[in-house]
């Protein structure tokens, strides 16, 4: 059976976009080289070999000759550089009208429907803010009051969070899902975002692995969806299964980590995740090819958000260090895509993601699999081809 697999380092770009400065970028932001830059270099053997050193002044991955994948740099050609707008590019979806943005928050219309609808007497907040700053700026007054704080970003995003000792996680939930049925024609929100937190030694801590995402619903079909129609099974690793709203998901299991993810990935390419109670090496009727999709958001919503350099570099050290068990245990019917989906340089000012270009780094054990320099793509949708291609299904 042919698989693919593809890994999803959330906000590794690799470089500013030409158009950078449309979104108030500066034209010095490069997510992967300034990271180790500031870290006195990263120790990543394993992608150095890919040739991720490559692709630009990553210190500590030295240049190589002689690669075991293929290397290069992919451009967005969709407007935006938001989660949604890069994944949906990664699987051939490409944006022509860009999502809306608040930066000087939400217009009152949209907030008296949001607490009609919703019920919950007032909310807080209503600016673009750090989340990890607003909770702690507005805890107290969440406690006395019981309103959701309410906040967003650069990006398209309607972001809810409440400590889950004040409002339950089911009622944080369903906040979400009617604030998503509010967002969409003119207001044209990419993304609703569920923000618990609880309080540990009276500090604000934020719930990772009950975040969720609400996403606009694709408006055509995707890879994943001609995956499905040919017989073929798509399995959701992290947020893949909120970013796709479920379209052209047949499997899903959301992470609390990142070590989490790569633990599932290896599961998953070992045949030994459990799908629906049942492994895919049991199924009485194999699918016709699979693709495993993971993406690993600690990068960008632990680290990059919070101008955390070191965390950052820490980060991708460790997936670096679990890709040889992943790749040890490919066989030749597989091919692994390691990919961003935009920048949030935490080396600049702001806390805001950056539109970058992306690295894409491609290996397979196959016999006929040629190594080397990709070059420039110019478009995020490049992986959707070669998936495709590799599957049989284009």
């Amino acid at each position: 059976m042919k698989r693919a697999i593809i890994i999803v380092i959330d906000s590794m770009g690799c470089g500013a976009m030409p158009d950078c400065q449309e979104y108030n970028d500066i034209p010095e932001c490069n997510t992967l080289c300034n990271v180790a830059k500031a870290n006195g270099g990263l120790n990543i053997p394993t992608m150095q070999k890919m040739g991720i050193g490559n692709l630009g002044d990553v210190m500590g991955a030295a240049p190589q000759n002689d690669v075991i994948a293929q290397y290069g740099i992919m451009r967005e050609v969709s407007k935006g550089k938001d989660t949604t707008t890069g994944h949906w590019e990664i699987a051939g979806l490409v944006l022509d009208k860009p999502f809306k943005v608040y930066p000087q928050g939400f217009p009152d219309e949209l907030i008296d429907k949001f607490i009609e609808k919703t019920k919950c007497g007032g909310i807080l907040g209503n600016y673009p803010a750090s989340g990890t700053k607003i909770i702690e700026e507005l805890n107290e007054e969440h406690h006395k009051t019981k309103f959701p704080i309410i906040y967003t970003s650069a990006d398209s995003v309607f972001q809810i969070a409440v400590d889950v000792d004040v409002i339950p996680l089911d009622e944080l939930y369903n906040m979400c899902k009617i604030a998503r049925e509010i967002l969409v024609d003119d207001y044209n929100v990419s993304r609703v975002i569920a923000r618990p937190y609880h309080l540990v030694d009276g500090k604000p801590v934020r719930i990772s692995k009950d975040r969720r995402d609400y996403s606009v619903e694709p408006p055509k079909p995707t890879m994943l969806n001609e995956i499905l129609n040919k017989g073929g099974i798509v399995v959701g690793i992290g947020k893949i299964e909120d970013i796709f709203v479920k379209s052209g998901i047949s499997h899903a299991i959301h992470t609390g980590s990142n070590k989490e993810g790569l633990e599932l990935t290896l599961k998953a390419v070992e045949n030994n995740l459990d799908l629906d109670n049942i492994k895919i090496a049991d199924y009485k009727n194999p699918p016709e090819c699979e693709l495993i999709f993971t993406n690993l958001v600690d990068t960008d919503m632990l680290y990059g958000h919070r101008n955390n350099w070191q965390g950052y570099g820490q980060a991708i050290e460790e997936i670096d260090a679990f890709l040889p068990e992943i790749m040890d245990k490919m066989t030749e019917d597989d091919v692994l895509f390691i990919t961003a989906d935009h920048g949030c340089d935490p080396t600049v000012p702001g806390t805001d993601h950056t539109r970058e270009q992306v690295p894409i780094l491609v290996y397979s054990k196959n016999k006929s699999f040629k190594t080397g320099n990709l070059g420039v793509i110019p478009t995020f949708s490049y992986v959707a081809d070669e998936v495709k291609k590799w599957l049989g299904i284009s």
